[in-house]
């Protein structure tokens, strides 16, 4: 189960996901935060065509947080949530049931099996913890991309985004896996691992290469802002267009020319633990702070007496992951596109 607020790098999660032929991905939830609800909604449908994927359920999830408005950063991710790419309106039929009522009717119907991946706000999470209390037990195992402990925030000196956007969900959240047992604590990607993972062009030129993509330029620092790939192949062309938008906000903020992938490493966690070092702690949201409501607090040393409610990834190999992300996405783009088809568009 999937809930994503899509997103330049929750659609390289997706694409990462639907990548792995064993994967059945039991429904995809659209939360706001990057984008607006019915845009993520939109991205997600868009974005299953582009795969070829079969019929995955996409429910449209809350438009606003728990209790302040909706913010949404476009001048992250672009005016539509995919960076320069363009993705025609799907056919695809939203879901009748809300995300809320898709993650309890899934974790009902599969008690135990279920794995729940969140890369946006959690919002729809916390609106399903409303319906069934004991969605941490039904659940095998969540991870969250979110937090930020040890790290600068990414949107106030102390805040990730996903949490800023609706602290009183993510506080919802993490305390009701208060009382989940040790081996389906939440494995939290906050911040201090995730902005270790960097893409640069060359990740980008590996995927083409992998892909046997023809007309593949690889976006560059001088490149004027805009400019639009012509890469045979559709899959590799949405990366280089999303992904460009990403390189240029980054080093618009003098990070550097790269992008921050954020959502593909906690998708990869989510199917390979042993990608990161995990060390438990007691997390809580901070709500009432001045300057620091939003922040996400660990406990690392037990000093609130309470028990650990996630466990944090605290290390990873970055070479690692992108070695497996340009491995799969590559192999499925060729797949899907394969290279003598790829001039029809």
């Amino acid at each position: 189960m999937v809930d994503v607020d899509t997103g330049i790098d929750d659609a390289l999660a997706l694409l990462y996901l639907l990548a792995d032929p064993q994967l059945q991905i039991a429904g995809i939830a659209s939360t706001g935060g990057n984008v607006p609800t019915a845009q993520v909604a939109a991205n997600n449908l868009a974005l299953l065509d582009l795969c070829r994927a079969p019929a995955i359920e996409v429910a449209l999830g809350a438009a606003q947080p728990l209790a302040v408005p909706l913010q949404t950063t476009e001048n992250t991710h672009g005016p539509h949530g995919i960076g320069y790419a363009e993705l025609p309106p799907s056919p695809r039929p939203l879901s009748d049931r809300s995300a809320a009522q898709l993650w309890v009717d899934t974790v009902r119907a599969h008690p135990g099996a279920v794995l729940g991946l969140c890369t946006g706000p959690l919002t729809n999470l916390a609106l399903a913890l409303e319906l069934e209390p004991q969605l941490p037990q039904l659940l095998r195992r969540l991870v969250i991309m979110g937090g930020a402990f040890r790290h600068p925030g990414n949107t106030t000196p102390t805040n990730e985004w996903n949490v800023h956007v609706d602290p009183e969900a993510a506080k919802v959240v993490f305390d009701a896996f208060s009382s989940a047992p040790p081996d389906r604590r939440p494995i939290v990607c906050a911040l201090d691992i995730t902005e270790s993972i960097e893409m640069f062009p060359e990740h980008l030129r590996r995927i083409a290469e992998r892909a046997h993509c023809a007309g593949a330029a690889m976006p560059a620092p001088g490149d004027p802002p805009g400019l639009r790939s012509e890469a045979t192949n559709p899959i590799v062309r949405f990366l280089i267009d999303a992904v460009r938008f990403y390189f240029e906000f980054h080093q618009h903020y003098d990070q550097g020319y790269l992008a921050h992938m954020h959502d593909p490493f906690a998708a990869a966690v989510a199917l390979e633990p042993t990608l990161a070092v995990l060390r438990p702690a007691t997390v809580d949201v901070e709500l009432a702070g001045t300057l620091t409501r939003g922040s996400t607090v660990a406990d690392w040393a037990g000093m609130w007496g309470r028990t650990p409610n996630a466990d944090i990834a605290v290390g990873t190999d970055p070479a690692a992951f992108f070695d497996r992300m340009i491995a799969r996405i590559g192999d499925f783009a060729a797949t899907l596109y394969p290279p003598v088809a790829q001039e029809v568009r």
